[in-house]
Order: structure tokens, then sequence, then C-alpha cells
């Protein structure tokens, strides 16, 4: 007797709300079938489903898009760094309170004692003809990030040593749900042949059909949920041993939306809407922002930087800040909206000699007028980057082009083979877009505070009064 299984999944959805009702209507439909066929079929989400970039995450802390989970009766999730490190250790913590699914996490780990009482390192499942499935979760191990937390992620390999063997032991068939990106699911896959399927994410990777590495399938389906990706699995009753499996990522782009979704989407909008509607600071005047110009809101914004990190100097692209302020009343939406980006704040260490190409990089054109996506930054263009006690004089050279003369930090001038602590966004830690910054051996990470939360404190210092 042959019996097929059947499995749905989402991964890096980023809080693309739009998108959701399209994700509904096709896993309702998916759901009817299976009933009427008598078929066992499980849902499951592979983290970064919610992104503090959405005022209806923003003003839930993520808490809606467990909602929207539930309401659609997904049985299993882990969470990606979206989840882990975005959120303070409270609300990180309170997160998946409400949760009708499990939370599987093999390599997180409190350093004060105490764990999420949602925390499963995995858990199983059993079909309707008694086959037993067994999904183990990890996370990508951000531990600068999560340390201040007080939390830490273990290797994803050190946690599949340790219980690898104890789940084989318990299931027939085991999924691996790993948002650890393409590269680590390859590597475990070649590691770890008991590793029936292995569903990603993370580097928003698109399989639209499964790659079998050794023995294991791997499979993800991309970003933002324009795709949800299908496991279908076949076990063999007789032989007792799966017979076949294959992966593939369907467009749901196109499918008709989801109108009681669409409602339940409308609602918590409306809640956000009021959350965020509070008052915090009143202009009497707009205040302008230009992405190829210093303008006075970003100029305060990167000396508040500096001051609040007590660095040597600070330096902010201006292309964080996406659209003016205008006159009246401004709202934590308003700030929200202007500044979107979960990005925190930070201290790199670098020598002078560092810095001074640094600032030449930032001076470019093809910096200025880069069209970044990902690390954190959910703007346009990088923008002209804005000091905050770095001065210097840029010339033109014949041979080497744009080029800076007389660097001084805070009135002093800079010394080549001196250690400067310079504060920016994280977002030029990591990637090789500023590779003296990213390489630096010592970096400062500021957790919970994202760059708006001293967006605020900047209107509010410079502009008028706390309301």
């Amino acid at each position: 007797m042959l019996e097929h299984i059947h499995f749905y999944y989402t991964n890096d959805f980023h809080s693309h709300f739009s998108q959701w009702s399209r994700v509904a209507n096709f896993l309702k439909g998916k759901k009817i079938k299976h009933q009427i066929d008598g078929d066992s079929y499980y849902l499951v989400d592979i983290g970064d489903h919610m992104d503090r970039v959405h005022p209806i995450t923003e003003a839930s802390m993520g808490k809606a898009n467990v909602e929207l989970l539930n309401d659609l009766a997904y049985d299993v999730v882990t969470f990606g760094n979206n989840e882990g490190i975005t959120l303070a250790r409270d609300d990180f913590f309170d997160l998946y309170e409400e949760a009708q699914f499990d939370v599987v996490c093999a390599n997180l780990h409190s350093t004060a004692g105490d764990e999420p009482d949602w925390l499963r390192r995995y858990t199983t499942v059993q079909s309707v003809g008694g086959v037993k499935i067994g999904f183990l979760g990890l996370t990508v191990p951000f531990n600068d990030f999560y340390h201040l937390l007080d939390l830490h992620i273990t290797s994803p390999f050190d946690a599949l040593e340790q219980y690898i063997e104890k789940l084989k032991s318990e299931v027939d068939v085991i999924i691996l749900l790993s948002h650890l990106g393409i590269t680590v699911d390859r590597q475990i896959a070649k590691q770890f042949p008991e590793i029936d399927v292995i569903i990603g994410g993370h580097t928003h990777h698109l399989f639209k059909q499964g790659e079998l590495a050794h023995q294991t399938l791997i499979t993800a389906a991309g970003k933002n949920c324009y795709y949800v990706g299908e496991l279908h699995l076949v076990w063999d009753h007789k032989e007792q041993k799966l017979y076949h499996k294959d992966a593939i990522a369907t467009d749901v782009s196109h499918v008709p939306r989801d109108l009681a979704t669409e409602e339940m989407l409308n609602q918590l909008e409306l809640k956000a809407q009021n959350i965020l509607g509070k008052k915090v600071v009143y202009l009497e005047e707009p205040l302008e922002v230009r992405w190829f110009k210093e303008t006075e809101i970003m100029k305060y914004l990167t000396d508040t930087v500096k001051e609040w990190t007590n660095a040597d100097g600070a330096m902010l692209n201006a292309g964080l800040l996406l659209e003016d302020f205008n006159p009246g009343y401004i709202t934590y939406g308003d700030i929200h909206r202007i500044c979107p980006h979960p990005i925190n704040p930070c201290i790199v260490s670098i020598y002078g000699s560092e810095l001074i190409k640094v600032i030449q990089k930032t001076l470019k054109r093809s910096f200025t007028e880069m069209k970044l996506k990902g690390f954190g930054f959910r703007g346009e263009v990088l923008g002209k980057m804005i000091f905050s006690d770095i001065e210097f004089t840029p010339i033109t050279d014949e041979k080497e082009g744009l080029i800076i003369t007389d660097v001084a930090i805070r009135g002093r001038a800079l010394k080549e083979n001196t250690t400067y602590n310079i504060a920016t966004a994280d977002s030029f830690t990591f990637g090789a877009l500023l590779p003296e910054i990213s390489q630096a051996k010592q970096k400062t990470y500021f957790l919970p505070e994202f760059l708006r939360n001293l967006l605020l404190e900047t209107l509010v210092t410079y502009y008028g009064t706390n309301e």
C-alpha cells in the first residue's frame, strides 16, 4: 500500500501582507482537496514571516503574524532572524504565546536560565496511515545580536549531532526546517543523510523543483510568498520505507484573493493605525528629506547617533529617511513610515587609514546611487553619506579620481595608525559593500533600539516636546 502525504511551506514572507490573502486562498483550496481525498497534509513556515518594516507587524510586535498563521491552521514553524533579533527579549518571549502550532528550533538557548515556554527542539506528527514524521528546526547563528538578548544560537551541526539520532529512533521521516541559507543546507545534506527533506529559507532562494543533494531533497520558495512550496511524499507501507519524494514551488501571484483573509488584514491594519497614531512631537515647519544632499534632520540624526553611542564620530546614509516631514503633529506611524528599516545602531572600531578608504568609497556615485536590497535596508537608494564629528576636504586627483585630505575627528587631525570608534548603521557590517567595516574585528551592536528610535529622540530634542 502506498500512502501520499502532503506538505505546504512558506518562507521569508517578511510581512508582505498584500500577498497573504492569495496564499490563504491557495492553501484553503489544497486543504479542501486533501480532506476530500482523506490524505494527510501539513502547513509549515521556515521563518522571517514577520518584518517590522510593515505597520501591522510594528504595532503588534509580530503577534499579528502569529494570528494569520493560526487562522490558516499552520502546524509547525521555525523562526528566522527577523523574529529572533528585531524584537526586545520580552517581546520575543511573548511572540508565540498564542500560537496554535508548534515552534521548533534545536539551536536556540538562553544564557539567562529561562527559555520561552513555546520552544521545542523538534516535534512529531503521525499521518492517517500511521507514518511518523519528525520536524526539527534550526535558525541562523547571528550571535553578535542574540548575545545582547541573553540568548545563544549554537552551531546547527552541533545541534544536529545532538538530536538527529534521537529523532531518527522515534520517526519514519525527518524533515528539517532550516532558516540557515542554501549553502549550509547543502552542507547539512552531505553530512546528515538521515534527513529526508530540508525545507530552507533565509537566503531567499527559490527552487521551482527540489534539488536532490546526496540522499536529501532540498527545497525553498523564494521570498514574500509569491510562491508557495509543495512537498509530496509517498510512503510504501509494505516495504516500510519512503518510496518517493518531490517538491515544487507554485506561483500564487495570480491566485484570487481570499475575502475572509482580506477582512482580517483590514481589521489588523485599523488596529495598527490606532496604536501607531500616538502624537509624539509638533513641527512648526516642514523638514526636508533629500537622498543626495545633507539636510538638517539627517545631520541632527547622525549627531544623535554619535552622542547616544558615545562614539568618536558617526556616519549615516541619507537614504535611511524616505520622505519629508510635514508640519503639524508627528506620530509614531509617521516615524515608522519615514524610517521603516529594521536597522540597529552600531559602533565599529577601525584604523584611521581604513576610515579614509571608507569615506572615499561613500563619495562615489556608485555608492550613493546604489539600490541596496537586504541587510535590513528597506529604502530606494543608499544616498549621500552624512558625517558627525568627521571632517575632510574632497579633491579630484588626475590619477586617483575623487580623494579626501585634511581628515579630522572631533576637530583633531586623523592618525592613520590610531583606532577610532565610528557609529553607523549595522547594515554596513554585513556583506562586501564596505569591507573595512564588515571585516572589522571589533563591532558593538545596540539592541533593541532601531535607528527610528533615535530619530524619534532627534525630533523631540531638536524640534519639540514629547506629547
